[in-house]
């Protein structure tokens, strides 16, 4: 998957998931600052991410998780493995 095609799926999952405006979904955009997530949407999201790559997350991994940006290099990463 591109980063591109990783991002689109991400966007879906957040109007879907958090009903977060698709304009607001940029790989800048901060997920609790600009789009409004708590740490229980982010273990949400996390889980979502685990779906959509099949592999598993390790919770610190994505602890240090902050931006959409950040979210995508991640699921880079996990179907890269």
């Amino acid at each position: 998957m591109t980063k591109e095609e990783i991002l689109s799926h991400l966007r879906n999952i957040l109007v879907e998931n958090f009903e977060i405006d698709p304009q607001a979904v940029t790989l800048d955009a901060h997920l609790y600052e600009d789009l409004g997530l708590d740490s229980i949407d982010a273990v949400d999201l996390a889980i979502k991410v685990q779906q959509l790559t099949g592999k598993r997350i390790k919770p610190e991994e994505f602890k240090h998780v902050r931006t959409v940006g950040d979210v995508v290099a991640t699921a880079q990463q996990l179907l890269s493995a």
